[in-house]
C-alpha cells in the first residue's frame, strides 16, 4: 500500500493499481450486512445486493404471478366468445399487462371521466373495482340498443339508463372471471355501485397491494381498455387454493406397496374362530339352556358363517364336512363397513 501511495504522488498508474485501489476502497467503505439469521457477512465474502422498492412491494412470487397470467388468459379468451355472442359481433381481447401495484397509484391512473364499477366476490372481502373507458361503454349501450357498434366519439359520463344497460356486459365479464376459480372455490359476484371518477374512491387503504389487469378491447371500430383492480387480501385465499393445487399436482405419486410374504410370518400363532349370528332370545330361556338342548336356527345360517381372526371379522363362508373334520369354504371377504356393523 505504501508503494501505491508513492505513486499516486507522482501521478503514475497503471490499470491494474487502478483497480486495486477501487477494490479496496469498495471493501473498506462496505457497510456492515447481517444475514436473516442474524449473523454478520464477513468482508471477503461475495454478496448479491438487489434492489427492493418497498414503496411498491411485490407480494406475488414470479411463479404466482405465472400461474395468474396463464388463468387469466384463459378467462380473456372464454370472456371475448361470451361478449360476441351477447352482443352478437365480433369482440377481440387481449392482455396488456397484469401487475400488482399501490391502491394509490391504480386509482390515480384510472381516467376521468370514466365509468367504474364497484363489486364483491362472496365469500371473499373486499371490493374490486372494474374500470371501463366511456367510449367503450357507450359504444357498447349504442350495440345493445340496436346500433351498428360504431364508436361513439363523445367522452362524457353515462346517464342512469345507460348504466343500467352496460350492467348486463359488466355482469358477464365478473361472471366469467367466477368461473375460472370454480375448481377452487365457489364465488358469487355482485354489483354494489357505480362511480364516474377514482379520486374519490375509499374501497381500499391507499398503500394496500392491488392486482390489476389491463384488457385491449376491440369492438367495431372501437378500441379501448377494460380494468380490473382486485385488493390482494381479497385474491389472497385463491392464491393459496392455487399454490395447494400445484403442489398436489406436482407431488410424486407413491407407488401402493406389493403384498409381500416372508419366511418369519410362517410361525406366527394367529387365532381362527367361527361364528354364527342366532336370533335374539328372551333371557328366561337362555337361563334354562341345558347340555342336549336344541335350538331353532334360520335355515340359510350355514352359508353366513363368520371367521374372525384374532377376534376381527374377516371371512364369510359356508359349514361343512371334510372327511371326519368340520370345514368352512370362505366364500367372500368383508368390507370395511360389514367390519364396522360386526
Amino acid at each position: 500500500m505504501g508503494e501505491l501511495t508513492d505513486k499516486i504522488g507522482s501521478g503514475i498508474l497503471d490499470q491494474s493499481e487502478i483497480d486495486q485501489l477501487l477494490s479496496a476502497a469498495a471493501v473498506e467503505s462496505r457497510p456492515p450486512l447481517i444475514r436473516a439469521d442474524g449473523k454478520r457477512i464477513g468482508e471477503n465474502e461475495e454478496v448479491r445486493v438487489e434492489a427492493y422498492d418497498f414503496r411498491n412491494p411485490a407480494f406475488l412470487t414470479e411463479v404466482e404471478l405465472r400461474r395468474l397470467r396463464i388463468l387469466h388468459e384463459d378467462f380473456i379468451r372464454y370472456l371475448a366468445a361470451r361478449l360476441a355472442m351477447f352482443l352478437r359481433m365480433e369482440c377481440s381481447l387481449k392482455m396488456a399487462r397484469l401487475h400488482t401495484q399501490s391502491y394509490a397509484k391504480f386509482t390515480e391512473g384510472l381516467a376521468s371521466p370514466s365509468h367504474i364499477c364497484l363489486f364483491k366476490m362472496d365469500p371473499l372481502v373486499g371490493v374490486g373495482l372494474l374500470d371501463v373507458n366511456p367510449r367503450l361503454a357507450l359504444t357498447f349501450v349504442d350495440r345493445l340498443l340496436g346500433g351498428r357498434g360504431h364508436s361513439v366519439k363523445a367522452e362524457r359520463y353515462l346517464t342512469e339508463i345507460e348504466v343500467s344497460l352496460l350492467e348486463d356486459v359488466l355482469k358477464i365479464i365478473l361472471e366469467e372471471w367466477c368461473s375460472q376459480w370454480k375448481e377452487d372455490k365457489e364465488l358469487h359476484h355482485a354489483i354494489i355501485g357505480h362511480e364516474s371518477n377514482g379520486r374519490f374512491l375509499q374501497t381500499s387503504p391507499r398503500d394496500s397491494i392491488v392486482l390489476a389487469l389491463a384488457i385491449e378491447v376491440s369492438f367495431g371500430d372501437c378500441s379501448e381498455q377494460i380494468q380490473i383492480g382486485l385488493p390482494y387480501y381479497t385474491i389472497e385465499p385463491l392464491v393459496k387454493a392455487l399454490q395447494t393445487r400445484r403442489q398436489k399436482d406436482t407431488a410424486p405419486v407413491a407407488a401402493p406397496a406389493k403384498a409381500e410374504w416372508r419366511d418369519v410370518y410362517e410361525h406366527v400363532q394367529l387365532p381362527v374362530r367361527t361364528e354364527w349370528t342366532l336370533p335374539d332370545m328372551p333371557l328366561r330361556e337362555i337361563a334354562s339352556l341345558r347340555v342336549g338342548d336344541l335350538l331353532e336356527v334360520p335355515l340359510g345360517i350355514i352359508d353366513q358363517t363368520r371367521i374372525l381372526l384374532n377376534g376381527i371379522p374377516k371371512f364369510v363362508g359356508t359349514v361343512g364336512l371334510e372327511g371326519q373334520q368340520v370345514a368352512v369354504k370362505l366364500n367372500r371377504k368383508l368390507t370395511e363397513a360389514d367390519q364396522n356393523r360386526s
